[in-house]
């Protein structure tokens, strides 16, 4: 602000009450714009507005809603009456500083790029130079690009210690963040770092199927990682699946499960390499398999729905251990949206799980339909079309029979 003599009572007089308060700030636009030009015109006047204006500059008050004026005429008005040295000065004494927004733009700007630079983890690179990405951390940043490197470079810390072998969510954030809540749920380094790591199109996937609830999505993308999150829910559930030395004391024919814990801590070696294993959606085949098959029993896997943090590691992991998987559900919009995601994200093929195998069984176990629009089947487009032809879904129990016949007929020796 101007050090020149400032008249402050005829001033607050002349342009300083309540009434010409919106007059002001548009006066003050024009500055914080950075508006360059000395005439300008101001529309929409009020009667107070235009003869406040006309008596100040000397003119005689005129009925028109706008005035035409120049900036360097209103400084020159306020010096001669020895109210101000200019517009600028009185606007500032009568409401505070003005700010050149075009230059404060610029410099928050330049703060941003500053802050963004500091990213030297490839994936982080990546995420910052996406629109949504950079406007992901302006929002968990508050828009503070301090703020934003900050969490830039702890998230960059937690990613160096990925994958993890096992590590617990809590553990990991109190060695690198030290706070143990630091990468909960919707923290923003943990946003950050899921985000960055992300396999977004099996994320998206299992978004979409609808069946699981956030802290379930948040678990499988830790895992994915191999880092724990309430690791010993939701075990995956199997029978007879084949393990190599004597890790698992357990005996043949029954039910086993395996918590995320054990998957991610002391990987089994899995004995499946050119084998076929089968991928059941509901636990109740498991246990009609073992009660019948016992020993006898092809190796199975159990998804319980659409497949969890513990699931999608066993799966995972006897898929990269070279076995063919086969699977089969519901025919119906959940079992379709879990078959996709199988499919596509472990190389899964069907397990009598088509269009005729869906014709056959509706006759005699089909179930009147009471969803909406059923979900696209990906592997077999016909099935969708059958399904809504026929209008009946069919559980995976009501055609267990054929089931346990395949698996009985299966050679358990691996020869």
């Amino acid at each position: 602000m101007s050090t020149d003599p400032i008249d402050g009572e005829r001033l607050r007089r002349v342009l300083g009450t309540e009434e010409l308060a919106p007059l002001r700030l548009r006066l003050r636009a024009r500055y914080e714009r950075g508006t360059q030009s000395d005439e300008f015109t101001l529309t929409d006047l009020a009667g107070h507005e235009r003869r406040a204006l006309a008596g100040l500059l000397g003119r005689r008050p005129a009925a028109a809603g706008s005035m035409r004026l120049r900036r360097s005429e209103l400084d020159a008005a306020l010096e001669h009456a020895g109210i101000a040295a200019s517009l600028r000065q009185a606007l500032e004494f009568l409401d505070g500083p003005l700010s050149d927004r075009r230059a404060d733009r610029a410099a928050r700007q330049q703060s941003w790029d500053q802050a963004l630079s500091t990213a030297e983890e490839p994936r982080l690179v990546a995420l910052v130079a996406e629109v949504t990405g950079a406007a992901l951390l302006k929002r968990l940043s508050g828009s503070d690009p301090e703020r934003a490197a900050v969490l830039l470079s702890e998230a960059a810390r937690v990613i160096s210690r990925l994958p993890a072998r096992g590590t617990s969510r809590a553990q990991l954030a109190a060695e690198v963040l030290g706070d143990s809540h630091g990468l909960d749920n919707a923290r923003p380094v943990a946003t950050l770092v899921l985000r960055a790591c992300a396999n977004d199109r099996a994320i998206d996937t299992v978004e979409a199927a609808g069946l699981q609830d956030a802290e379930e999505s948040a678990r499988e993308r830790w895992a994915r990682l191999g880092v724990t999150v309430n690791e010993l829910s939701l075990p995956a559930l199997c029978l007879n699946l084949p393990v190599r030395g004597n890790d698992v004391d357990h005996a043949a024919g029954e039910p086993l499960h395996w918590s995320l814990r054990r998957l991610l801590r002391r990987p089994p070696d899995w004995e499946v390499s050119g084998r076929d294993v089968f991928v059941c959606e509901n636990p109740n085949i498991v246990a009609i398999a073992a009660d019948r098959l016992g020993a006898r029993c092809a190796p199975l896997v159990c998804t319980d729905g659409m497949p969890s943090a513990a699931q999608q590691t066993l799966l995972a992991q006897l898929a990269a251990a070279g076995a063919r998987l086969r699977y089969h559900g519901d025919f119906d919009r959940g079992g379709l949206l879990i078959g996709n995601f199988v499919m596509r994200e472990f190389g899964a093929q069907p397990w009598r799980f088509g269009t005729s195998d869906y014709l056959a069984a509706s006759t005699q176990h089909g179930i009147a339909l009471r969803e909406g629009k059923n979900a696209a089947a990906l592997w077999d487009p016909g099935l969708t079309s059958a399904m809504a032809e026929r209008g009946v879904v069919v559980h995976e129990e009501g055609v267990a029979e054929i089931l346990i016949m395949d698996l009985a007929l299966i050679d358990t020796s691996g020869g």
